[in-house]
């Protein structure tokens, strides 16, 4: 089994910055592709940052140029820095990784911004 775990979460105010974390283990050899999707209540999950195996990344129209997705290959972590945070941000924050046409899921990381 391939075990994925974010970390960083919390409460901060409009403006401020988050580090989000995702730690992949076990079974994984490599990550392919890595994702972040964020969920506010009530809505749809959705895709914020993609980072491929060759550092390749794309991001959503909202987090252009506050986002940014980075990762360590040794490691298999990964992580998705936020910087000016709005309201808006607010949500579930979770890791999603691909690795040989498996698909893992993190348990998510609350992010909380506040005006």
């Amino acid at each position: 089994q391939v075990q994925v775990l974010e970390s960083g979460g919390g409460l901060v105010q409009a403006g401020g910055s988050l580090r989000l974390s995702c730690a992949a283990s076990g079974s994984i050899f490599s990550i392919n592709v890595g994702y972040w999707y964020r969920q506010a209540p009530g809505k749809q999950r959705e895709l914020v940052a993609t980072i491929t195996s060759g550092g390749t990344t794309n991001y959503a129209d909202s987090a252009k140029g506050r986002f940014t997705i980075s990762r360590d290959n040794a490691n298999n972590t990964m992580w998705l820095q936020m910087h000016s945070l709005k309201s808006e941000d607010t949500g579930v924050y979770y890791c999603r990784i691909d690795s040989k046409g498996r698909v893992s899921w993190g348990k998510g990381t609350q992010v909380t911004v506040s005006s």
